[in-house]
């Protein structure tokens, strides 16, 4: 599930298990409280996906945000939320598990309030003011993929990065975006990428010419922006990479994958390149 640390303490910790079901918890004292909102009596009842996704501002960090098909806001740490959206899917289906759900969520480092989110029925929205308005930024990706990662530029405020997986419908090709104008327009990336379905793209900290993304099958880097890829082989095995993320001050690229561990190596050298 989805994980996120408090850096002024590094001792809160956001944790939880599948649809929703998340906790705040002091690694040392151990004090833990349950933070998963409710549905207003009256209303439908929120719909979490089986990873929900969580976001912790990187400007303040006692606001904590939570994705069921709306977003969810809290000012406190989690002890209470506000909605600041609507349904940012395009709605609930009868199944044996919730669909129609957020799936990724990511406040730009530039700018507090702008935030991205998307769904697993493809939708990706923007709002630059806190939630007070959305707009749908899905034209241009393709349909109804689920959209595996949402990522904010830290270089350029109208930046941002898409990665959508089609595994689900038989369709391994691997899609990822990028646009320069807030999601109005897209370019699709990484065309040279094996039939993997991605899962996750990285800005590189120091290189913002350097960028990872993670597929079912490996690890690749680009040294152009996404132009071009190569595949990072050695001691980095063929796996399932759900995760990716650049130490600022180590340097280190840790890497996680499904059910094959967690792999760290030091990327100064690639930074340089």
């Amino acid at each position: 599930m989805q994980v996120a640390v408090d850096l002024r303490d590094n001792e809160t910790v956001y944790t939880g298990f599948q649809f929703g079901n998340y906790y705040r918890i002091n690694t040392k004292t151990g004090q833990r409280k349950y933070l998963t909102p409710k549905h207003e009596l009256g209303d439908r009842p929120y719909r979490w996906n089986w990873q929900t996704p969580v976001h912790l501002s990187i400007h303040n960090q006692d606001i904590f945000y939570m994705g069921s098909n709306k977003l969810l806001r809290s000012f406190n740490q989690g002890d209470d939320f506000d909605e600041i959206s609507e349904d940012l899917t395009k709605g609930g289906q009868k199944g044996d598990v919730a669909f129609g759900t957020l799936t990724t969520i990511h406040e730009s480092s530039l700018k507090f309030g702008l935030i991205y989110t998307g769904s697993d029925d493809g939708l990706v929205y923007v709002t630059k003011d806190g939630g007070n308005s959305w707009t749908n930024i899905s034209t241009g990706l393709v349909e109804d993929m689920w959209v595996s990662r949402i990522q904010a530029s830290k270089y350029e405020e109208g930046r941002v990065y898409c990665v959508l997986n089609g595994y689900r419908w038989d369709d391994f090709r691997s899609f990822v975006y990028v646009s320069e104008d807030y999601g109005a327009t897209w370019n699709r990336i990484g065309q040279d990428l094996p039939l993997e379905p991605a899962n996750v793209i990285k800005e590189d900290p120091v290189n913002p010419n350097l960028i990872y993304v993670g597929t079912d099958h490996g690890l690749y880097i680009s040294l152009n922006r996404g132009e071009s890829f190569m595949q990072w082989t050695g001691e980095m095995p063929a796996v399932s990479v759900h995760d990716i993320v650049i130490h600022p001050k180590a340097n280190d690229a840790i890497v996680g994958t499904h059910g094959r561990s967690i792999y760290i190596a030091n990327v100064e050298h690639i930074q340089a390149l």
